[in-house]
């Protein structure tokens, strides 16, 4: 790799690849007159401390915008690092296609995933407020599961929204369970449908859609999608931002959405309690943190009929697309997304709606 960083544009719209470990770096869209930035970037990625750690491992270095993890979380099956290659090693680019005001960039990893080639493609198109996604995996052998790891980060309170889902699970397993490394707050194990009461170990309920839902915490939890959804979404109104970052998928593809929230709940390097106001909106084919082998084994969501992992041998595809739009005037929440005629409309609490171009071509709706 004679390279770190790879960057694509097209008219409005410009991303920055680091090919050391496959994040997305930077995300800039330009939208009603100012640039919008909806990605979270680690307060810590160029400090030489951290870098020269041995005992942190890449995609912690380098943690940034929006990854590619096979499997997600633990890698207990192949011996990689946790989130697999794809998080934690090079990237090569492929070629670049550039046509109109659409490009398209291709990237191979330079590790296989059990046994297969893995290549990513990103499109960004003239106008759209997207980065539009592919991972493909050829070949290989076994089952894996995978995710999209978007982050983003709140300068202050936001609100969330997201399509329908049929409910949230807390996993057994805190994310923090030694009070001298960190703090985990939410109620473990736990299952709810109503999103304003999700449970803290404390006994209280907080409100999931409302962000920060706490000060000091790291957890995550796990929306499954309800099984009829022709559009996967989450929506975060970052209100000091003034935009929404979005998330769009095929249910298909990605039947859950993983919502880390990291704020200041670690004490450890490199997160040091710096890593404040983030929440991860990460799209999924695995059961919960459990890890690889508990996502290729028959599991509670793959009994109930929601997938879990990925058949490996042919050639199989997981697209989705994230970006920003800028917060229409008097919006606090968004309540509704659905796909028009290459348009994607999206209502707001206001009754209003704004609409955006859009290729729903790409992830392959339903």
């Amino acid at each position: 790799m004679t390279e770190k960083f790879h960057t694509i544009t097209a008219p409005g719209v410009r991303l920055v690849l680091d090919l050391e470990v496959g994040h997305i770096r930077a995300f800039e869209i330009e939208a009603g007159g100012r640039t919008l930035t909806p990605l979270h970037t680690a307060p810590w990625v160029e400090d030489r401390a951290v870098i020269e750690d041995p005992e942190i491992p890449p995609n912690l270095k380098y943690l940034s915008g929006d990854f590619f993890c096979a499997p997600f979380a633990t890698s207990d099956v192949e011996h990689t690092l946790g989130h697999g290659w794809p998080a934690n090693a090079p990237w090569e680019v492929l070629d670049v296609d550039e046509r109109g005001d659409r490009t398209t960039a291709r990237y191979v990893l330079t590790k296989p995933v059990m046994g297969a080639r893995v290549t990513k493609e990103i499109t960004l198109r003239g106008g759209h407020p997207f980065a539009y996604q592919r991972h493909t995996f050829d070949g290989g052998h076994g089952r894996v599961s995978a995710a999209s790891h978007g982050m983003t980060r709140f300068g202050g309170r936001g609100r969330l929204s997201f399509s329908k889902k049929a409910y949230a699970d807390i996993p057994s397993l805190a994310q923090e369970t030694d009070p001298a490394r960190g703090r985990s707050l939410f109620k473990v194990p736990a299952r709810f449908t109503d999103f304003s009461q999700l449970p803290l170990k404390d006994g209280r309920v907080v409100d999931l859609r409302d962000y920060p839902l706490a000060e000091g915490h790291e957890d995550f939890l796990m929306l499954v999608e309800e099984k009829d959804s022709p559009l996967g979404w989450a929506a975060a109104v970052r209100t000091p931002e003034n935009d929404v970052m979005l998330s769009l998928k095929n249910p298909a593809d990605y039947p859950v959405t993983f919502l880390w929230f990291s704020n200041g709940g670690r004490y450890y390097a490199p997160w040091s309690s710096r890593h404040t106001g983030v929440l991860g909106i990460e799209e999924g084919r695995a059961w919960s943190a459990y890890g690889h082998k508990a996502s290729i084994e028959p599991n509670e969501l793959s009994d109930s009929g929601v997938p879990t992992h990925l058949d490996l041998g042919g050639s199989v595809s997981l697209s989705h697309a994230v970006g920003g739009i800028p917060l229409p005037a008097g919006w606090t929440e968004v309540t509704g997304i659905a796909v028009g005629d290459g348009r994607l409309v999206i209502t707001g609490d206001t009754g209003a709606t704004v609409d955006y171009p859009y290729d729903p071509g790409f992830i392959g709706l339903r």
